[in-house]
């Protein structure tokens, strides 16, 4: 049966990113020969469709529409090799046929998006509810669920592979079947669904709707009635309606207005799975493209691909696999009552067949092949904004491709191309553009070495426009924004943060403006807690110089200034402190700690001096009785490890801490900062007996009464440790403090130890003989050593780990 041609234009209802109704619009258009094609999208984007047409063009793309006074403000148009309008455009650029856009502008759609969202913003006073009928035209309606509901289904997505994804061609020598039919059927249902629910729960649907039949108005004077619409099938009914041309303009009088920029814009499948631009989310857009473009034998194929990934995957897939794989699929599809295995009917038997049952690699195949990463291309002479084009440029000289999937990248800075990569991911996390993230690589004590987590998001190039404004190369676009970061900052830490990134992102422009921030925040800021936040990033900055090759004479002067600050500063400032204000303020004396030893080594001028005055500031903070407890533990916990402060000491300081006079609060704290956090103190309780044998008697002596005050405490700082060291603590405790000689234990049977585990003096033999195997794993002889630069001997250190 043939479906009579109507006499106005041919209406083609579809479904966005679906490939039935991508083929059938194909087939119509072959059918119908129309003298021009009308697409719903944005009209702005008419100069830009003939672009779809050049060979470096390849979907899955997208049409980026943003405000030119606000980039952030902007919208997409996702467009697939399987999209009903993407097949649309190629077929009448291919034919020679006029193709246009008719949607509502977006230079409207973006003001009328950005009004409601403050019409969703709530005021104070706004009590108001909505009753049931506007609740009711408020929830928006999927027009697919209620007729797959209608059809007696339970999922919309299997209705609608049924009655149109798998609509196949009939057997050779059958009577070809109408392109138009499945349109003429989907558009009675659409127009029973308006009838029901009006707008579905969509208001705007009616100014776009409007501006729709205008210009299908307006093409019906220039090519009569010989021309196809391409739209979403819930609109068809809207634009068959008969309406007055003045009640169209009047809906559409008034409408808000911005000015905007069009381009296309690579986009991923990955994207496509979202609800986003057409509002037409898909869950598996590999499978649409799969059965776009397998027309034949579509289920034999998809199994072939599955059984390669799994190949790929080290998982035994054979072609016996694939078979009975197919076979089962088909049983299913059988059983079920559809006409063609679906993606539940085949992801049921790769589950069953090739995954013996296990959901672990079908994730994989999900992610990999259901889902996808494929990522789109778009021509080099669309347009652009300068940014974009000078980090496109960048991205190929150093050989970065974007990448929908995520991968990591190890950069060696004494390389030049890796220290340009370093430099671009940096500059880049200035302007806000998330393409690169630091992540934890492989162990090094050097600076020379970066890993970044790579991942492209079809969002960035939103975030490249915003950060157009800054400039028209990431260079200068980073520059500016470092130098209004440091003017607009109000803290001193910010600024030192800044000054950090500015040269791992080779900013040398905005140093002097960041530095100048930088002394005048350092000079006003009186407060020790905001200056020892900022000095360990000055101190880490200050390593960058030799690997960089970057000029921090001026860091120097300003950290060491900040230096000398905190240690006249310190001791006051940690008296008087209720229990968060001295944890903190200890976590900052560990942070001051590393800097001073940092800074030691990038201003040599004066460093040994540095060190003496913050050894004496330490010495300070464990001697005085108003220091919060957690404070001097941690005080003294350093001193120890640096070797200033000797065990017989660091016995005498832990057992006036937890005399019976000390509240048992204040001893918990002490112990907590002498060895919790990052101190590192269980394997120093294992090795000296005499510790651990003071903090023993001191917790079994607590009052019950108090005890469970001091436990959360406890609790907290033994926790930390691996749990091998627990246990050995606990053996060590059980086995009491008769086992301080012995395998284990450190002593040296025959010899006299004034602690179990360690000597009273530096046994410089026994240290000596350590040295040949060292210098043995190092790579190391007399001749050699001495004639090493200092980053090959970092490079030795870092290769042995």
């Amino acid at each position: 049966m043939t479906t009579a041609r109507p006499s106005g234009p041919l209406l083609l209802g579809v479904r966005h990113h679906g490939p039935g109704s991508a083929r059938a619009v194909r087939a119509a258009l072959d059918a119908a020969r129309p003298q021009a094609v009308l697409i719903e999208g944005p009209p702005e984007g008419d100069a830009l469709l003939p672009l779809a047409a050049d060979e470096q063009m390849r979907p899955p793309v997208a049409l980026l529409a943003h405000a030119v006074d606000d980039p952030g403000r902007a919208a997409f148009w996702p467009l697939a090799a399987f999209s009903p309008e993407w097949v649309a455009i190629r077929w009448a650029l291919a034919h020679g046929v006029p193709v246009r856009f008719i949607d509502l502008p977006a230079a409207h759609s973006l003001a009328l998006a950005e009004e409601g969202e403050r019409e969703r913003r709530p005021g104070p006073d706004d009590e108001r509810r909505p009753g049931p009928d506007e609740e009711r035209r408020s929830v928006p309606v999927d027009p697919i669920r209620v007729l797959a509901e209608t059809a007696g289904y339970d999922d919309p997505e299997r209705w609608w592979e049924d009655v149109v994804e798998h609509r196949v061609p009939g057997p050779p020598g059958a009577a070809a079947a109408d392109p138009l039919a499945a349109f003429a059927a989907l558009g009675e249902a659409m127009t029973a669904l308006r009838e029901a629910y009006g707008d579905g729960g969509h208001p705007r649907d009616a100014v776009r709707e409007a501006y729709m039949r205008v210009q299908l108005r307006a093409a019906r004077k220039e090519f009569g009635g010989a021309f196809a619409v391409v739209c979403g099938a819930w609109h068809v009914p809207a634009l068959e309606a008969r309406t007055t041309q003045t009640a169209d303009r009047a809906l559409l009088k008034g409408l808000p207005k911005v000015k905007t920029e069009l381009t296309w814009v690579p986009w991923t499948h990955r994207r496509l799975a979202r609800h986003s631009g057409y509002g037409a989310g898909i869950d598996s857009p590999g499978w649409y493209e799969h059965l776009f473009a397998s027309p034949d034998r579509p289920v034999e194929r998809w199994m072939t691909k599955v059984a390669g990934l799994l190949r790929d995957e080290d998982r035994f897939v054979s072609s016996a696999h694939v078979i009975e794989a197919v076979r089962l699929a088909d049983t299913l599809a059988a059983m079920r009552g559809r006409p063609l295995a679906g993606l539940s009917e085949t992801t049921d038997a790769v589950r069953a067949v090739m995954c013996e049952g296990s959901d672990v690699p079908l994730a994989l195949v999900r992610d990999r092949l259901v889902v996808g990463e494929t990522l789109g291309e778009v021509p080099d002479t669309a347009p652009a904004v300068p940014l974009q084009r000078d980090l496109t440029r960048q991205q190929r000289t150093l050989r970065l491709k974007p990448e929908a999937s995520e991968r990591e990248l190890e950069l060696d800075l004494r390389k030049e191309t890796d220290a340009a990569r370093s430099r671009l991911l940096h500059r880049l996390r200035l302007l806000g553009i998330g393409w690169g993230e630091p992540a934890a690589g492989r162990g090094s004590t050097g600076t020379f070495r970066e890993s970044w987590r790579l991942h492209w998001e079809p969002e960035l190039y939103v975030r490249v426009a915003e950060a157009g404004v800054w400039g028209t190369t990431v260079h200068s676009a980073a520059t500016a924004r470092a130098e209004s970061d440091a003017l607009a900052s109000t803290a001193l830490a910010e600024v030192t943060a800044l000054a950090e990134r500015c040269l791992l992102a080779g900013l040398t422009e905005a140093l002097p403006v960041v530095m100048r921030v930088l002394a005048d925040r350092a000079a006003l800021d009186a407060d020790v807690g905001h200056l020892a936040d900022a000095l360990p990033a000055l101190a880490r900055t200050l390593r960058y110089g030799d690997v960089r090759a970057t000029d921090t004479a001026a860091l120097g002067e300003v950290a060491a200034g900040l230096a000398e600050r905190i240690c006249v500063g310190l001791p006051p400032a940690c008296t008087g402190l209720d229990a968060d204000g001295a944890t903190a303020l200890c976590r900052q004396v560990d942070g001051v700690h590393t800097a001073i030893g940092l800074l030691a080594g990038a201003v040599p001028a004066d460093a040994d001096g540095l060190r003496a005055r913050w050894r004496s500031v330490l010495h300070r903070l464990t001697a005085r009785d108003t220091v919060a407890g957690v404070i001097r533990g941690r005080a003294a916990r350093l001193l120890l490890d640096d070797g200033h402060l000797a065990q017989d000491e660091a016995a005498r300081l832990m057992g006036l801490a937890l005399s019976p006079g000390t509240p048992p609060a204040d001893a918990a704290a002490w112990i907590e900062g002498f060895v919790g956090g990052a101190a590192g103190g269980g394997m120093l309780l294992v090795h000296d007996e005499r510790l651990l044998a003071l903090v023993d008697s001191w917790l079994t002596g607590v009052p019950a009464g108090t005890f469970t005050d001091v436990l959360p405490l406890l609790r907290r700082t033994f926790s930390a440790y691996e749990p091998g060291v627990r246990r050995t603590l606990g053996e060590l405790v059980r086995r009491g403090p008769d086992a301080g000689t012995g395998p284990g234990t450190g002593a040296v049977p025959g010899r006299e130890s004034t602690a179990p585990g360690f000597g009273p003096v530096l046994d410089a033999a026994r240290a000596d003989a350590v040295v040949p195997v060292l210098r043995l794993l190092l790579g190391l002889d007399a001749g050699t050593r001495a004639a090493e630069t200092s980053e090959q001997h970092e490079e030795r250190l870092e290769a042995t780990g």
